[in-house]
C-alpha cells in the first residue's frame, strides 16, 4: 500500500545515508555523474528493453566482481536521462558498505519511502499512474539481509521498474525462488571475443547466435556456418585472439591495454578474488565464518587445475599438505561450491545418463583464464603463435578447456556437462544438452590432429544411439583441420568463441 501522508512527509534515513545517496545520484541536482566508458556491453540493448518493457517488474543482472555489471546501471540510467527522462525518477543505490544501513530494518523499503518523499514528491503508484514510473537500480542487493522479501513487497504494492545486480550466484538464486514471476534474470561474464573486438580494436563483428533462443545450436549447419564466419573476420578474430590470450577478458584488462599486464594483475588479486573471499564468502550460514585462507588455498588448486576434473579427495590431501592441518573432503566441497556461487569458477557437472548421475568430479572452469596468471604467477599463452615452440603444450589445452567451459556456461539457459571415461568409451570435455538432443565437445588444442586418436571419443559417443546425438564439434588449436567422420564439425577455439 501506498504510505499514508502524515508517514509519506517524515520519511527519513540517517543524515550520513541521506548525504550519500544524494551525492550518488547527483542527476537529482542536475549535476553529471562520473564519467562511464562510452563502449557498452552486448547486452546493453537486452537490459535496456528489459527494463523499459519486460513482462517482470525485476530484472536481475548477476555476473563476478569486476566484469561491469555496475557500468551498464549508469550507461542505463545516462541514456535514461538522454531519452529525456525526469532525472527525478531515477534511484540508484549501491548497497557495498554503505553507511547507515545498518540503523534501517529494512533498507529497500526505508530508502524507497525516503525517495518517494524527498526525491520524486509522489507515490510510485501515482507516478506510474501519470505514465512516469520510476526507475530503481539497487547495486550488489545480495549484501543485504532478506532482500527478496523487501523486494517482492516492493514490486506486489507498487508500480516501478527495478534493475538489481549481484555478484553472488547462491545468494540470487535464493531470491529467485520467493521472487518467482517478478524477475527475469540476465547473466553477464568476462568480455567475449567480440566485445574485446569492438573495445580494444575498434572493430565490431557480428554475432551468430542471437539473444532469444538456442534453438539454431541444434543444427550442423549452423556451426559449420559458425566456422566459415571466423574466417570471414579472420584478421579481427586473430587479434582480439591475441590480447584474450595475453589479458583475459576482464573490462579493466582490456581497457588499459598500455598498461602491462603484470601491472594489472595485483589490481585483479585485490578487487576480484580478495574481494570475494575477504567480503562476499567471509560469512556462511548461521553467521558463522569461513576461512579466508582455505578459501584462497581451494581457490589456487582450482586455478592449478582449471579445465580438469580432480577428485576432491586429492584435493583435500594437497590442502592438507600445504596447510600442514586436518581439512577433510567435505570441507574442500563445499567452499568449491562457494567458490563456484560467488563466479569465481564454474564447475560442470558429469553428465547424467539414463537418469543416472555419474560418479565422478565436475570439472573446474576459471571464469577468466587471466585468474590463473594471477594466482599461479604463471602465463599460459592460447594464441597460437605465441603457444608455437612453447613447453606449456599440456597446459595450455587444460587452459583451453577452462576457457571453453567459461563461455559455454554464460550462455543463458544452456545445459552443459561432461562424460566421464566409460568403459565402452574414453571422456568427453563437453556435452551440450538441447532438449532431446546431446552435442559432444572434444578439445583438442594441439599442433597437429591425429584422426583417429582425437576423435575416439566423439565417435564413440555419436555411434550410440541412446546418446541421440546427431553430430559432434573438435575444437581445435588451428583453422582447416580436416577429418572424415561428416558427423564431426572441426572448428578453432578462437572461431567459437565468436559464437555470441
Amino acid at each position: 500500500m501506498d504510505p499514508e501522508p502524515d508517514n509519506f512527509d517524515k520519511a527519513r534515513v540517517p543524515a550520513a545515508l541521506d548525504e550519500t545517496l544524494r551525492s550518488v545520484n547527483p542527476w537529482w541536482r542536475n549535476l553529471p555523474g562520473r564519467q562511464i566508458p562510452s563502449f557498452r556491453r552486448t547486452l546493453f540493448p537486452i537490459l535496456k528493453r528489459k527494463l523499459e518493457s519486460g513482462p517482470a517488474p525485476i530484472v536481475v543482472l548477476r555476473g563476478a566482481r569486476q566484469v561491469g555489471k555496475t557500468t551498464l546501471q549508469e550507461q542505463l540510467i545516462d541514456q535514461l536521462l538522454r531519452d529525456g527522462v525526469d532525472p527525478k525518477r531515477i534511484l540508484r543505490v549501491q548497497f557495498d558498505d554503505l553507511e547507515g544501513l545498518s540503523e534501517l530494518l529494512d533498507p529497500i523499503l526505508v530508502i524507497t519511502r525516503w525517495f518517494e518523499s524527498r526525491v520524486l514528491g509522489k507515490s510510485l503508484n501515482q507516478a506510474a499512474s501519470a505514465h512516469q514510473p520510476a526507475f530503481l537500480f539497487l547495486d550488489e542487493v545480495q549484501n543485504l539481509a532478506r532482500w527478496a522479501p523487501q523486494l517482492k513487497h516492493l514490486v506486489d504494492h507498487h508500480t516501478c521498474r527495478v534493475a538489481v545486480t549481484g555478484s553472488s550466484a547462491l545468494r540470487i538464486q535464493s531470491g529467485e525462488d520467493s521472487l518467482a514471476g517478478r524477475l527475469d534474470t540476465l547473466e553477464i561474464g568476462t568480455l567475449s571475443l567480440r566485445e574485446i573486438a569492438g573495445l580494444a580494436i575498434g572493430v565490431d563483428v557480428p554475432a551468430l547466435l542471437e539473444p532469444n533462443g538456442l534453438a539454431p545450436l541444434r543444427d550442423v549447419a549452423f556451426w559449420r556456418a559458425l566456422v566459415e564466419h571466423g574466417e570471414r573476420h579472420a584478421a579481427v578474430r586473430n587479434e582480439a585472439f591475441r590480447r584474450f590470450s595475453e589479458r583475459g577478458g576482464y573490462p579493466l584488462a582490456q581497457q588499459r591495454g598500455e598498461i602491462p599486464f603484470a601491472e594489472l594483475g595485483d589490481q585483479l588479486h585485490e578487487t576480484v578474488v580478495r574481494r570475494v573471499i575477504r567480503h562476499d564468502l567471509r560469512m556462511g550460514e548461521r553467521g558463522r565464518k569461513r576461512d579466508e585462507s582455505l578459501l584462497e588455498e581451494v581457490f589456487r588448486l582450482a586455478c592449478r587445475y582449471a579445465g580438469q576434473a580432480p577428485k576432491v579427495a586429492m584435493l583435500a590431501e594437497e590442502v592438507r599438505q600445504a596447510r600442514g592441518a586436518n581439512v577433510g573432503d567435505q570441507r574442500v566441497r563445499e567452499y568449491l561450491r562457494f567458490l563456484d556461487g560467488a563466479l569465481l569458477v564454474r564447475l560442470v557437472q558429469p553428465i547424467e545418463i539414463r537418469l543416472k548421475k555419474q560418479r565422478a568430479a565436475p570439472r573446474i572452469c576459471l571464469v577468466d583464464h587471466a585468474l590463473r596468471q594471477v594466482m599461479l604467477q604463471e602465463s599460459v599463452p592460447l594464441d597460437p603463435a605465441a603457444l608455437a615452440g612453447s613447453p606449456q603444450q599440456d597446459l595450455a589445452g587444460h587452459v583451453a578447456e577452462s576457457a571453453l567451459g567459461a563461455f559455454l556456461c554464460g550462455i543463458t539457459h544452456l545445459d552443459v556437462s561432461w562424460s566421464p571415461e566409460q568403459r565402452d568409451r574414453p571422456e568427453l570435455d563437453y556435452v551440450l544438452t538441447l532438449g532431446d538432443l546431446r552435442i559432444p565437445i572434444e578439445v583438442k588444442y594441439r599442433s597437429r590432429i591425429d584422426p583417429t586418436r582425437d576423435l575416439s571419443g566423439l565417435v564413440a559417443f555419436l555411434d550410440q544411439p541412446a546418446n541421440r546425438a546427431p553430430f559432434g564439434l573438435l575444437v581445435t588449436r588451428h583453422e582447416g583441420v580436416r577429418v572424415e567422420d561428416p558427423r564431426v564439425v572441426p572448428i578453432s577455439l578462437r572461431s567459437l568463441l565468436l559464437l555470441r
